[in-house]
Parts: structure tokens; C-alpha cells; sequence
């Protein structure tokens, strides 16, 4: 696979490109389409006009509340005060998978995570600024020492690549690691920050060198914007990409913690060719949002789970368990 979302080269002359294409807009000079993944059709950049999130909303309620709706398996995080737990739910089951003992300091709880196919585990054990990173399979066998000296601060500490590949912060500066092979992969990570790839590693989501949100894939990209509810956004320090869609149109936003420490929540869904928020259908606020690699979108509420389609029609509601009501939804594999 690509193991960037494209090479340094190829990565900058195209954010030079956004760039041109957003001043040319403003300016009114031209129109510049820049190709979505996979096609000839082409997008035009957006304005920076103002997104705001949406009322709560009430959609009509989805059409069933069957598990089968989500069929594949949801993984949580759980912790306690001396170790997290990885539980596997499929309909009504939940089962303990992994247990994962916190160590000295507070590197493992705030990084621990599942790689979206539900295969493998990483995390940052015994500090808390810097760590080892640790991998291991799902089950919690198979651990791997890959790399010392790795970043286990900030809202989203380690960040998937597809399956195999795990971008990490080590001395300032991001490092891609190829847990396949077991180590760091020797290339330019280029000058984004706060990456988010879709589930299968394709679409990136990321900001640029200017601060610019955008996203890129395959042989196209573009820039939007999103501008958060005001009452809350004092409260955080900005937000940023949580989620991609598999075919890069639409991110789910999160907000940043205004300490350094971990934020899996999501709570909108911006769509990147018009930088307008999504209605998301169904009642209650939004706690997370996953784009899955079978083409879902996972709403999580307080009240439960609506699952919807690529096109965000509803498919269904699934209860959770009582025993997972409470952790952490880190990753869905079919």
C-alpha cells in the first residue's frame, strides 16, 4: 500500500495547489476542481464560510433495533485504577479480551488503542511524557517492544494508518511505524498535523502547514472549513479530524482537551465539498462517531447506537450492553 498519503513531493505540490485554488476563489479570479478519489468527477474548494453544528436532532426514529444491524464486533476501553481492558462486543456478548497493566506513570491509559480491523494493540507504557511503545495481538499475546523514547501526550497520541501502520510522535517530529516489520519506516512524514486516516488508510484528514484543514486520497484533495458551536468552544482547545470516511468526503470533529490528555469523542460530521454539517439522524447527544471500513457510519449516544448508511440513511438501532455503557468506543470490524 501507499505508505503515505502520498510521497513529500507529491504532498506539497498539492497543498501548494489547495492553496492556489482557495486565494483564486476568494479573489473570484477562477475555480479550480481538484479530482475525488477513484473518479473523473471533480470538487470544487469551499468558501471559509461558517459551519455551525446542528440542533438536537429529531429524525425520524431508524427502521429496527436488531444486533444484526451491526453484526461485526465493537471494541471498548475499559479501565480501573491499575490496568485497562479491551472487551469485544457482538450483539449482547461482551468478552474481556486483553487486560493491560498501566505500569509507572500514566502513558498506557491515555494512549492504549485498536487497530481498525480489531487485530491488534498499541500503546505507550511506564511514563508520563514520553514512553516504550508496546504492540500485541488482540487477545493480549504476541508483545512487541517497538520503539523507546514515543510521545504519550495530546488528545489522540497514536494514530492508525490502516492495519499494519501506527504514526507516532518521538522527539517533536511524527514517525510512521510499520508494525509488520516491527519499526519505524524511513521516509518524510511531511509537515501535516493532526492526522486522521480513513479505516483503510487511503483518506487522510489533516492540517496543514498554514493551519488548514484538509483532506487528500488517491490522486485529489480539498481544503474546508468548520467553525464550532460557540457556547462549547471556549470550553476546548479548537477541535480536529476524528474520523474519515472511505471515501474521503465527509469527517467526523472532535474537540481538543485543554490539557494533554486523551479525547475519543466526536460530535459532527462535516461534509469537506460544502463545509456544511450533516444532520445525523436520531435523538439525543452525540457522544462518538465511526466511519466503519464496510461503508457504516456508527452514531453513539446516550441512548444507545444508530448505525447508519454511506449516505447517513438509518439502518437500525443497537442496544449496548450495561457493562460497556460507560467505556470507551474505540474501533468496529465486520
Amino acid at each position: 500500500m501507499n505508505v503515505f498519503a502520498a510521497d513529500a513531493a507529491t504532498r506539497t505540490a498539492r497543498l501548494r495547489t489547495l492553496r492556489r485554488a482557495v486565494a483564486l476563489s476568494a479573489a473570484a479570479l477562477a475555480v479550480v476542481g481538484l479530482s475525488a478519489c477513484g473518479g473523473d468527477k471533480t470538487a470544487t474548494p469551499p468558501t471559509a464560510a461558517s459551519s455551525a453544528a446542528p440542533a438536537a436532532v429529531t429524525s425520524a426514529a431508524p427502521v429496527s433495533s436488531d444486533a444484526a444491524t451491526l453484526a461485526g464486533t465493537r471494541y471498548y476501553l475499559g479501565t480501573s485504577g491499575k490496568e485497562a481492558s479491551i472487551h469485544a462486543v457482538q450483539g449482547d456478548t461482551d468478552k474481556v479480551t486483553a487486560r493491560i497493566p498501566f505500569g509507572s506513570g500514566s502513558c498506557t491509559e491515555n494512549t492504549i488503542t485498536v487497530s481498525p480491523d480489531g487485530k491488534r494493540i498499541a500503546w505507550v507504557q511506564n511514563g508520563d511524557d514520553t514512553g516504550t511503545l508496546m504492540t500485541a495481538a488482540i487477545d493480549g499475546s504476541q508483545r512487541r517492544t517497538l520503539e523507546k523514547g514515543v510521545s504519550c501526550l495530546g488528545s489522540r497520541a497514536l494514530v492508525w494508518q490502516g492495519d499494519d501502520w501506527l504514526m507516532v510522535q518521538q522527539r517533536n517530529r511524527s514517525v510512521l511505524m510499520d508494525l509488520v516489520a516491527g519499526g519505524p519506516h524511513h521516509g518524510d512524514p511531511g509537515e501535516e498535523t493532526d492526522r486522521y486516516w480513513s479505516a483503510d488508510g487511503k483518506w487522510l484528514a489533516a492540517v496543514d502547514d498554514y493551519g488548514k484543514p484538509f483532506v487528500t486520497g488517491g490522486k485529489g484533495g480539498r481544503k474546508y472549513s468548520y467553525t464550532p458551536p460557540k457556547a462549547e468552544a471556549g470550553k476546548h482547545d479548537g477541535w480536529q479530524a476524528r474520523g474519515v470516511s472511505m471515501d474521503g468526503r465527509y469527517v467526523a470533529v472532535g474537540w481538543k482537551g485543554t490539557d494533554p490528555s486523551r479525547q475519543d469523542g466526536s460530535f459532527a460530521v462535516v461534509d469537506t465539498t460544502t463545509s456544511k454539517v450533516v444532520d445525523l439522524p436520531g435523538a439525543g447527544e452525540v457522544r462518538s462517531i465511526l466511519f466503519t471500513a464496510d461503508g457504516k457510519v456508527i452514531v453513539r449516544r446516550a441512548t444507545g447506537i444508530t448505525v447508519l448508511d454511506s449516505t447517513f440513511k438509518p439502518l437500525g438501532t443497537v442496544e449496548e450492553p450495561t457493562d460497556v455503557r460507560g467505556l470507551t468506543l474505540l474501533a468496529y470490524a465486520a
